[in-house]
């Protein structure tokens, strides 16, 4: 699959697991969201898809700002704002697993498929951009 979007490669086989295929899956979704979201260029930042146990992460400059998994799409956003969302019940709390902690800062949209793209993109470029900054921040 080739587009402006780096991916870590995951080869196919026989003995592909099923999170392999999962995490495939889930490289490709994220692909097509980000091509057909066209941000790449208004971040100043190289995004990278790369998979997961069995989902996807974009990384900004190297750093994770979002997923998506089975249990949904996931963004990396200010604190206050992600409270917000989940208090107003427009997201949830992000846990990849049911026995490990809430991801603080994390907001988890379990039908990703039904928001406006305008929304996402708002959301891809937001944690895009805090990610970079957090990043600039522990360098100095």
């Amino acid at each position: 699959m080739a587009n402006r979007f780096q991916e870590q490669a995951l080869q196919e086989d026989e003995t592909d697991t099923r999170w392999e295929v999962m995490a495939r899956l889930y490289c490709e979704k994220l692909n097509t969201l980000l091509s057909t979201l066209d941000i790449d260029h208004e971040l100043g930042a190289e995004l990278t898809v790369k998979h997961y146990f069995n989902g996807a992460a974009v990384y900004a400059n190297g750093a994770i700002c979002a997923s998506w998994s089975p249990v949904g799409l996931a963004f990396k956003l200010p604190a206050d704002e992600a409270d917000e969302l989940i208090a107003g019940g427009h997201a949830k709390p992000l846990k990849y697993f049911a026995k490990r902690p809430i991801k603080q800062g994390y907001v988890l949209f379990d039908n990703p498929e039904s928001k406006q793209q305008s929304v996402l993109r708002d959301y891809f470029l937001k944690a895009a951009r805090l990610t970079r900054e957090s990043r600039a921040e522990n360098r100095d």
